[in-house]
């Protein structure tokens, strides 16, 4: 990529090992990083590892039961091939298949949560990391998800310190020179799935350096609820079977209470 901005480069950082509870996970990826990151990068840590390090790795015979944990809204349930598949918005806020539960890579019997406090665990991270490089970097924690409307998955940003994840152009021009109203890309987002492209599912690989974003690394910046939507905000905060089931409920009792009165 070249123009008004210098090229973008994303390449892994090996030799990170097996987590386990109790690792000094900041300390680990600090070590790694050494020689290779430099400030003004952003560093890319996948979530699983950050969980493994705080010990969210938990019993759970049924693992409905660690998903009905973490589970603060229901927003859509479906049967597909024989199995229940919750969508619902779990205790940082993000809506998820399974509230981000994961039976993953992790012993039979356990699950892995989300981390409690991506956000503090990035700053932790960041911490670490600015000591050892010298200067200011960004670090994001990034889990998968998929999307409304969209086959697949890709990554996303839960947690974040020292990085600007939206790029609010609102009340800019474009090229055109017309005003700009609702343009708000969502970066954040946008780096942790480039990041994905090197780090992969199951190459064992989780963490990733992309260099050339500088302009998002913002001491100041707001975490990863930045990109958290509200129930109250989002159009489409229910599944389509439940909206038309609650419509339906509704309007029925609506008109037994008017017939009636």
């Amino acid at each position: 990529m070249t123009g008004a901005h210098p090229d973008l480069s994303v390449f892994t950082v090996d030799g990170i090992g097996e987590i386990v509870p109790g690792d000094d996970l900041p300390l680990i990826i600090a070590e790694r990083v050494n020689g290779v990151a430099r400030p003004g990068d952003i560093i890319a840590v996948t979530s699983k590892i950050v969980s493994k390090a705080e010990g969210r790795l938990v019993h759970a015979n049924d693992r409905d039961d660690a998903i009905r944990s973490e589970t603060v809204r229901v927003v859509a349930t479906r049967e597909h091939r024989g199995r229940v598949t919750r969508i619902v918005e779990n205790k940082l806020g993000l809506v998820m298949a399974a509230a981000g539960v994961d039976a993953s890579n992790t012993a039979d019997g356990t699950v892995l949560l989300l981390p409690l406090h991506p956000d503090e665990s990035a700053a932790s991270i960041r911490m670490a990391m600015e000591a050892t490089v010298g200067g200011m970097v960004g670090v994001i924690i990034t889990d998968t998800a998929g999307r409304p409307w969209r086959e697949g998955q890709t990554d996303i940003v839960i947690g974040a310190s020292g990085v600007r994840l939206l790029d609010d152009l609102r009340g800019q021009r474009d090229a055109a020179g017309k005003l700009l109203e609702v343009t708000a890309p969502a970066v954040g987002d946008e780096i942790a799935a480039a990041a994905d492209l090197v780090k992969g599912k199951s190459s064992g690989v989780p963490v990733a350096v992309v260099r050339g974003l500088a302009r998002f690394v913002d001491a100041e910046a707001h975490g990863g609820r930045e990109l958290v939507r509200g129930a109250s905000d989002d159009m489409f905060s229910l599944g389509t079977a439940e909206a038309r089931q609650q419509g339906w409920d509704e309007g029925y009792r609506a008109g037994l209470a008017a017939r009636d009165s």
